[in-house]
């Protein structure tokens, strides 16, 4: 998907909200798990129910790891729903990769080709040869860890190398890579105050935003500082939505919150002059 038709899809639906996958079984409604494949049947059911109020979805590769290849399956199965029934949403394998070399060239061949993907959330740690293999494909993003919102990353993105932060530096550094126009990253919802900052280095970029809702992040506040011309930012909500109910009503439930957040966007890309 190119970022014209990504920002296209945002204008239509009045909304920049991706839905996260995050799919445990111990958390799913009793009566979903009498299914064949009730991780698939329960995102199905999510999808289904709120894709008029969303642009993207972040299946969470952690969530259907654990169960091996019974959740492989799974993660195939809502990657090729996505893709024959839902074609204009964005679509992101939260895996975390960060490996180098061919390895990198293989995950990236893998979600890329054999999964059909639109993007995959990166560790940068090792460098450019962690990345660039991502930013070969036409149309596929690669989307760079850059401030998260978890206490660990007062351990290293957050400490100062000659008078700028490690995340700055990340970000900075990024900008000279091969393909570095199909870079996305990710900015942690409770870190809203450093987007401004951020956007001053990366300016046109796309920003994926956690950390709304369940785990204590403004939309507001993100919205403010974190809008360009393109709106250029998708923020996800996981557990706010899948998990808001878990008697048999619960897609309906997942939609009515989807739309909450969806009605709250509206007004934040109006006040852009982006509708």
């Amino acid at each position: 998907m190119t970022q014209k038709l990504l920002f296209e899809q945002i204008k239509a639906k009045k909304s920049f909200l991706c839905v996260g996958l995050d799919i445990d079984l111990e958390k799913i409604p009793p009566h979903l798990k009498d299914y064949e494949d009730p991780l698939f049947a329960f995102a199905k059911a999510i999808i289904d129910a709120t894709h008029s109020y969303a642009v993207a979805y972040k299946p969470n590769l952690a969530f259907f790891e654990t169960y091996g290849l019974k959740g492989w399956s799974a993660f195939d199965k809502i990657t090729q729903y996505l893709n024959q029934h839902y074609p204009n949403h964005f679509v992101i394998a939260d895996a975390k990769r960060g490996d180098i070399g061919n390895t990198a060239s293989r995950y990236a061949k893998a979600f890329f080709e054999t999964y059909n993907v639109d993007a995959v959330t990166i560790a940068p740690y090792m460098g450019k040869d962690a990345v660039e293999p991502f930013l070969t494909f036409k149309n596929k993003y690669g989307i760079l860890l850059a401030l998260t919102s978890n206490p660990g990353a007062f351990d290293f993105q957050l400490t100062e190398v000659e008078g700028e932060k490690l995340y700055e530096n990340v970000l900075r550094t990024s900008l000279e890579w091969n393909g570095a126009e199909q870079l996305m990253y990710v900015v942690g919802a409770t870190k809203a105050t450093a987007i401004t900052s951020i956007r001053k280095i990366i300016p046109h970029a796309f920003l994926l935003v956690p950390g709304v809702g369940a785990q204590g992040g403004s939309l507001q506040a993100v919205a403010e500082a974190g809008m360009n011309a393109q709106c250029g930012i998708l923020v996800n909500s996981s557990r706010g939505i899948i998990y808001a109910s878990q008697a048999e009503d619960f897609a309906e439930v997942a939609a009515n919150e989807a739309q909450k957040l969806q009605e709250e966007m509206a007004i934040y890309l109006s006040q852009k002059g982006l509708l």
